[in-house]
């Protein structure tokens, strides 16, 4: 059961830096470093919005509009945390 448990934390951590890849990449994007029209940047782009949209959709539904500010990204991570948190603490438990 422990194996399986760090197999979920290892994954946890790749979800973490998948957001982190997001959201600097849409930094990037939004003040025109990264161009959409290079062909690698909107595969990257894309393939990360295919993997985040329906998570962030869900979470969009429930927080007010905040205008430009988006903070769904912001409440992943503090899921993934508070995850990551519970499984630390009861791994041992096992």
């Amino acid at each position: 059961m422990t194996s399986i448990l760090m197999i979920l934390l290892y994954a946890i951590k790749i979800f973490y830096y998948i957001v982190i890849a997001h959201v600097v990449m849409s930094w990037l994007i939004t003040f025109n470093v990264l161009n959409l029209h290079q062909p690698l940047v909107y595969q990257i782009w894309s393939g990360l919005n295919r993997l985040l949209e329906p998570i962030y959709g869900r979470i969009r539904n429930f927080l007010p509009n905040m205008g430009g500010l988006d903070l769904a990204p912001l409440v992943v991570f503090f899921g993934l945390y508070a995850l990551q948190t519970i499984i630390i603490n009861n791994l041992y438990s096992f």
